[in-house]
């Protein structure tokens, strides 16, 4: 992608964190506007990248150029920006943590779900190269069985009065541990003390449980004498230890053996492999990946849902520190609610909603949304960063392609075919020449018919069997032929429309609409119009476009 074709977005908040972000963004051709309530850094910032405007944060949201909000303001304020931001439109990336309660995260989650925004949250090491490294050596095995985990995040200084050291510092060990072991735990214990500030604490420990048997214990303190940034995986195979402030040989891993001797363990010391890693740095690959992920309408790996699961394991810490020391259980996630038939694939991560059915032989992948009370038919396909509404029924044998969106209720019939590319090649690769398709709400398509890319098929109409779309569909109108012409009027529950007087009316329930701009209307919005256009003739009105 060029830069010339990036999202642009707005960086809210340009402290110590914030100057980073504007610097990624701004070497990626991304940065459109800058906010923050700070004069002097905002002085700074103009020095440094002369050109960038300071906006106040109402300007920022309501400039149509700038697709995406950076924030990066103290952790107390990211529920309010990012609630503010998803309203007026806007994709979000909030530095973690998500927000300050569980409550308010979830409310931006389900925010985020309604109105289709794109919601990432700043969990970094999730973009490091050795944690990737990491969590393929966990996924294949390589470390064997995990016993436990040992984080330190140390420092002195970067004092907060907001925020105490557990939401300021461990939320990154939070989030990958837990990506490491694709695991929830379910018993949060910790312990902190307080020194420099009353009920802020500067020193914690904390250890999660996991059903599996795997510990991890996280330390973090902002009141220590030297800096240390430190992640020990033990396996039964190997251990690996991550060093993030070393400048080389920042993963090692140590192929120790225990032996047992006269039934007693004794250890085997063997020499360190260093792991070699892309000298990529993690906040650019981050940033990258917001503006892939806002640019494609696909859901980044750290979403809102991983944001909320943080926030969880954060507020479960935080309530055993207030109970000193008491273990905090974490509810089990519930079992999904939604059915996926044994010969189904479902790749991770991808969103179903509740009530939905995936039947034999279908695979969904990943980076995919469902919605509610969905149906997929047998040998249903479809692809990465499809998006599907609510009620949306799909017959058998139909593929959805990557650029293809279906609002509610939309009806897709057997073997109906979908395209995502004009020119299409095998030898030539097209894959960003990806055309968006648009079915919207209570749309109909026939058996066998053909949807061409790059088109949008109007609310409640009717595409016959075996018919070619090769242009825009109006709403409730009934299309057939290749390619496809309008033929009629299609009521909302389906049925042709008769001509009756000045208005359309459907025998089935009665409802009656008139042509407004070309555009079927409900009877009510017709004679509300000021001016309604005139039938010149009902068999005119009846005919072909």
């Amino acid at each position: 992608m060029k830069k010339t074709d990036l999202p642009k977005v707005a960086v809210v908040g340009c402290g110590y964190w914030g100057k980073n972000l504007i610097r990624n963004f701004a070497q990626l051709g991304s940065l459109a506007a800058v906010c923050d309530t700070d004069s002097a850094r905002l002085r700074e910032i103009e020095r440094d990248y002369p050109g960038v405007p300071a906006l106040a944060f109402e300007e920022v949201l309501s400039t149509p150029d700038i697709h995406g909000v950076v924030i990066a303001a103290p952790a107390a304020q990211h529920y309010m920006l990012a609630k503010q931001a998803m309203v007026a439109g806007n994709d979000v990336f909030v530095e973690k943590p998500l927000a300050l309660r569980v409550e308010d995260g979830q409310e931006l989650l389900d925010l985020a779900r309604r109105r289709s925004r794109v919601l990432m949250v700043g969990h970094l090491l999730h973009y490091h190269p050795a944690i990737i490294a990491l969590k393929k050596m966990i996924t294949d095995g390589e470390l064997g069985r995990i016993e436990y985990l040992s984080s330190s995040r140390l420092n002195l200084g970067k004092l907060r009065t907001e925020e105490d050291i557990l939401w300021s510092f461990a939320p990154h060990d939070i989030s990958a541990t837990t990506h490491l072991l694709d695991e929830m735990p379910t018993t949060v214990t910790a312990q902190g003390a307080s020194y420099l500030n009353h009920q802020i604490c500067d020193v914690t420990l904390t250890i999660l449980s996991f059903a599996s048997g795997v510990k991890a214990h996280i330390f973090v303190s902002w009141l220590h004498p030297y800096k240390e940034q430190k992640l020990v995986v033990v396996g039964d195979r190997k251990m690996a230890v991550f060093d993030d402030t070393r400048t080389d040989a920042k993963l090692v891993v140590y192929p120790h053996k225990i032996d047992w001797i006269n039934r007693l363990p004794v250890a085997r010391k063997m020499d360190g492999e260093v792991v070699r890693l892309s000298e990529e740095e993690p906040l650019r690959a981050e940033c990258q990946h917001f503006l892939k992920c806002v640019a494609d309408r696909t859901t980044p790996k750290t979403d809102g849902e991983n944001g909320l699961q943080v926030l969880r394991i954060l507020h479960a810490a935080s309530e055993s520190i207030r109970h000193h020391g008491k273990p905090t259980l974490l509810r089990a996630p519930s079992a999904p609610r939604y059915y996926v038939d044994p010969t189904a694939i479902l790749d991770q991560p991808a969103k179903v909603g509740d009530g939905t059915k995936i039947w034999h032989f279908s695979h969904v992948m990943a980076e995919c949304t469902i919605g509610e009370r969905c149906n997929l038919g047998q040998n249903v396909h479809v692809a990465s960063g499809v998006r599907i509404g609510n009620n949306v029924k799909i017959q058998n044998n139909v593929s959805l392609y990557s650029g293809v969106e279906l609002e509610d209720d939309v009806f897709c019939g057997p073997s109906m075919v979908f395209t995502n590319v004009l020119t299409p090649r095998s030898h030539v690769n097209r894959k960003n020449e990806y055309k968006k398709t648009l079915v919207k709400r209570g749309a109909s398509l026939g058996a066998n018919c053909t949807v061409v890319c790059g088109v949008t098929v109007g609310e409640y109409a009717l595409v016959g069997a075996g018919a070619v779309v090769t242009r825009d569909v109006p709403r409730h109108a009934l299309v057939a032929g290749v390619p496809a012409r309008r033929v009629g009027w299609v009521c909302r529950c389906g049925v042709r429309l008769e001509a009756k007087s000045e208005y359309w009316e459907c025998a089935h329930c009665g409802e009656r609409y008139g042509l407004i701009n070309g555009q079927l209307e409900l009877q009510e919005e017709f004679e509300a119009s000021e001016q309604p256009e005139v039938f010149r003739s009902m068999s005119a009105a009846a005919g072909q476009d």
